[in-house]
């Protein structure tokens, strides 16, 4: 995930967390607030529950990964938090994508598209 995309700031995390709308999920959190800002910034977190420093930074390292799909395709004007629950490290890669993308349509944050990133019902022209 680009940094210029990152919300970076203990003030900004503590404004979502505290205003922000959640939606959760086994495997993680989804915290959205409204921003001015014509952008989407967007911050990941993994709390002491997850696991050891190792495991807390491997679930944050996974969330950018897959957070790198969807966000040409996000809402402009938000600020996000992905939060990893420790059901994390269990997951596969294709289990947190479509964690990630069902919290991001159930947020309305998904620019209308026939086909998301990892959708596996995309259809091929014959």
């Amino acid at each position: 995930m680009k940094r210029n995309v990152r919300l970076r700031s203990q003030t900004e995390f503590q404004r979502v967390r505290r205003l922000g709308k959640s939606f959760t999920h086994p495997l993680i959190v989804l915290l959205v607030m409204p921003e001015e800002q014509r952008g989407v910034k967007i911050g990941v977190a993994a709390g002491k529950a997850v696991g050891s420093a190792v495991k807390r930074n491997r679930a944050k390292r996974r969330l950018r990964a897959v957070l790198d799909e969807f966000v040409p395709n996000l809402q402009p004007g938000y600020n996000l938090i992905v939060i990893a629950r420790e059901a994390m490290n269990r997951a596969s890669y294709c289990e947190l994508r479509t964690a990630l993308r069902d919290v991001l349509i159930r947020a309305q944050l998904l620019k209308e598209s026939n086909e998301f990133p990892g959708d596996s019902n995309a259809r091929v022209s014959t």
